[in-house]
């Protein structure tokens, strides 16, 4: 008989959650620069469909993640460890770089690639919004390898 404990459900849950919330943005810096280079015409629809996505993908995704993971810390009282308390914090930084930075770049990007790609404030723009999604990247796996390895635990 299978026996299933609802911390496993929510745990499975989480983990889904954080795939589905940032599975795309590791895409980000290798299909964008390409797409700019080879068909600029359609960057105004690719920084939209950021947005879209940002707003009902990787929100909501993470907003479950962050939920899942506070439930599961509080439930096995592990809110004192670093490999939770760091990771949650990440998940924390890269909601609100999504709602202060990210989102209002992509939303202006779409606007300055409508009149064409190449001025100076949609380079600018697009700079920062490749190295913001590295950073997210990049912050993601540091909260996987904190969640994986438990260091201290």
């Amino acid at each position: 008989m299978l026996a299933l404990r609802f911390y496993d459900v929510v745990l499975s849950l989480h983990v889904a959650a954080i795939v589905v919330a940032f599975g795309v943005v590791f895409t980000y810096p290798v299909v964008l620069p390409w797409l700019r280079r080879h068909h600029p015409g359609a960057m105004a629809v690719v920084h939209e469909t950021q947005t879209r996505l940002g707003r009902h993908v990787i929100t909501p995704a993470a907003t479950v993640a962050l939920l899942a993971g506070a439930y599961l810390a509080t439930d096995a009282e592990l809110w004192s460890e670093p490999w939770v308390t760091i990771p949650f914090l990440i998940l924390v930084v890269i909601l609100g770089l999504g709602g202060a930075v990210l989102t209002p770049t992509e939303r202006r990007l779409t606007v300055l690639a409508s009149s064409g790609v190449g001025s100076p404030e949609y380079d600018t723009g697009f700079r920062r919004l490749m190295t913001l999604s590295r950073l997210v990247a990049g912050l993601v796996l540091v909260a996987i390898f904190l969640m994986v390895t438990k260091p201290g635990a």
